[in-house]
């Protein structure tokens, strides 16, 4: 008998380019939803099926969830994509996608808050929060079996980026772009309240945030720039989250624009996607002709930069494997997912790349 598939999901935005480093917006309607599975060989990605449905590049690129039990994935349909004097622009949109992933099929699309982007779904599979980057706050999403239910939101006061849960489900933390800081939420069954006094101090411009699956550590990308790439380096923040009040504890310094951030399954590992420069044009003084991934080391509450390694143009998202033993990298202009072998602190090319006929704009598999 077959085994279930463990779902990597991908969002295929056709609605943005970019022309010799200057951004496009094209028009509407061929967006899709890439769902593949990676359980069965992680090297050989099978094609499950691909839906049509409008997604963002406006991320960050972890804005689509899988559910623990493999039933459900969420994707956020951050922007809506309004005609202009001159072709399209994007403005921000409330669209929340539910997928069932076994009729690999569209439930249902909710509004939720506006612009919603980064999402996190709590261990349990029955609690999933929104970070509405426009809206200023985190929508509070109830999750029952096949159902989805927004349920409240929690005001921020300033746009939110990216969130993620604590191990055992009690806090989660939402990453504050402008304040440069992560905030701290506590959760009671469905009840999530914040405090702006538990802030914590990040780097500048926070984008992304994962814990690791103990709960010890967290980690955020600090892109120093809203629009990543400056030429100037960025860091990643190390954030004691079993710390009495969960505190900053260390910055590591990674490259010019770190946008993409993904824990491996053991927590031993996460991986960071730089952009430095590469959709900026070529003139630029930090303009690269490609991206590139960072591996960081974790050992306890010690991290370090462990490797790094050259990917195609603009890297988006990541996802490890199941067995952590692969990372893919869905690199935005070349229209690919570029497969990474995983060692002890080590990255290698496999010579893997599949071509995805569309821009990866987010990438996700299950959280661990």
């Amino acid at each position: 008998m077959a085994s279930s598939p463990h779902h990597l999901i991908v969002g295929l935005d056709a609605k943005v380019d970019w022309q010799q480093g200057h951004m496009r917006c094209l028009a509407p309607g061929r967006d899709e939803l890439l769902i593949l599975d990676i359980g069965s060989d992680p090297r050989a990605p099978r094609e499950l099926a691909r839906l049509s449905m409008s997604n963002s590049v406006f991320g960050p690129p972890t804005n689509l969830a899988v559910t623990p039990d493999q039933r459900l994935a969420l994707v956020a349909d951050s922007m809506d994509w309004l005609p202009a004097a001159q072709g399209w622009r994007p403005a921000p949109g409330r669209g929340l996608h539910v997928v069932d992933l076994r009729s690999r099929s569209l439930r249902e699309t909710l509004q939720i808050g506006l612009q919603p982007s980064g999402l996190a779904i709590a261990r349990d599979g029955k609690l999933a929060l929104v970070a509405n980057r426009a809206g200023h706050s985190v929508s509070v999403l109830a999750i029952d079996e096949d159902r989805v239910t927004p349920v409240g939101d929690v005001d921020l006061g300033t746009p939110a980026a990216a969130v993620s849960f604590s191990a055992d489900g009690r806090r989660a933390y939402v990453a504050k772009m402008d304040q440069h800081r992560l905030g701290v939420l506590r959760i009671d069954g469905q009840r999530v309240t914040y405090d702006p006094a538990d802030d914590i101090v990040t780097g500048l411009v926070p984008f992304n945030v994962a814990l690791t699956p103990d709960g010890q550590l967290g980690l955020t990308v600090d892109m120093g720039h809203p629009n990543a790439s400056d030429g100037h380096v960025d860091t990643v923040s190390v954030i004691d989250c079993l710390a009495d009040p969960p505190r900053a504890i260390d910055r590591l310094v990674v490259g010019d624009g770190p946008e993409g951030l993904a824990m491996s399954p053991d927590g031993r590992h996460a991986a960071v996607a730089i952009v430095q420069g590469c959709n900026e044009p070529a003139d630029r003084w930090y303009h690269h002709p490609r991206g590139a991934v960072v591996l960081l080391a974790i050992d306890g509450r010690r991290v370090r930069v462990a490797d790094r390694i050259t990917v195609g143009v603009l890297p988006e998202g990541l996802a490890f494997s199941p067995d952590g033993g692969t990372l893919y990298v869905g690199n935005y202009l070349d229209r690919s997912l570029h497969l990474l072998a995983v060692g002890n602190g080590t990255l290698a090319d496999t010579g893997l790349a599949i071509a995805l006929g569309s821009h990866p704009a987010s990438l996700r598999a299950q959280a661990f």
